[in-house]
């Protein structure tokens, strides 16, 4: 037993010391003169130097290849979606067609009835019999300019009335269920000062801006595009 203590010892002492001198030696070496160096020690650098290639090629090489075939794959993921969505869309493009076809029919036809003139005066007696029949007071009806859309005329009415807001919700509740199209906008309500109804209520004034429409036709639409060169070249002279 102290034979095979005093071995392991030994061979600890030879591994302690054969260490010592591979440091010593390293410590020792001629960087100018490489190929005079130990086998080991060589061994050593290539090992060194081969991991550090490795590290080195990762970092400046690697990585960005890595990060390139990440964002590649997101390109090509979208660029499938996208195509899906396509042949999804050219598979069912007759029945796109079919649906706006009918979809302008619609429009078209709901177009049509709107009356293919404002009737303007025939509408005012209307507003001004509605208002008067709710207790209204009149200061004025004013036509403004009419406004052409794509598909219809706009004409504005600039209203004006005095009454408590029992009358001006009868008013507006009679415009609506006139037979026209009439919209109303710009509400803008200021009491009168030392005015009272005979129940007691502030007496107030109301300005409106009521519109109604009318069907513009195809003969009107092109009067108008022939028309428009010749005021752009009066307002260029």
């Amino acid at each position: 037993m102290k034979l095979k203590t005093d071995k392991a010892e030994a061979q600890s002492d030879v591994k302690k010391f054969d260490l010592q001198e591979f440091i010593n030696t390293l410590n020792t070496l001629d960087p100018q003169n490489v190929g005079s160096w130990p086998l080991a020690a060589k061994i050593l650098v290539y090992i060194i130097v081969f991991i550090l290639v490795l590290v080195l090629g990762y970092v400046f090489d690697l990585s960005p290849m890595r990060e390139t075939y990440a964002s590649g794959e997101q390109a090509q993921e979208t660029l499938l979606q996208e195509f899906e969505q396509k042949v999804f869309k050219a598979n069912n493009l007759d029945v796109y067609k079919k649906q706006l076809a009918d979809m302008e029919e619609s429009f078209g036809s709901l177009l049509r009835q709107l009356p293919k003139e404002t009737e303007v005066p025939e509408l005012l007696e209307d507003i001004t019999h509605t208002g008067l029949g709710s207790g209204l007071d009149f200061d004025g009806i004013t036509l403004e300019t009419e406004s052409t859309q794509e598909f219809y005329v706009e004409q504005p009415i600039k209203i004006k009335v005095q009454g408590d807001y029992h009358a001006f919700g009868a008013f507006v509740s009679g415009i609506s269920a006139l037979p026209r199209i009439v919209t109303l906008h710009n509400f803008v309500v200021s009491p009168m000062s030392n005015k009272f109804a005979d129940s007691g209520a502030p007496i107030l004034t109301m300005e409106i801006l009521a519109k109604t429409y009318r069907y513009k036709d195809t003969a009107e639409g092109d009067a108008n595009k022939k028309s428009t060169p010749t005021d752009q070249k009066k307002e260029g002279k």
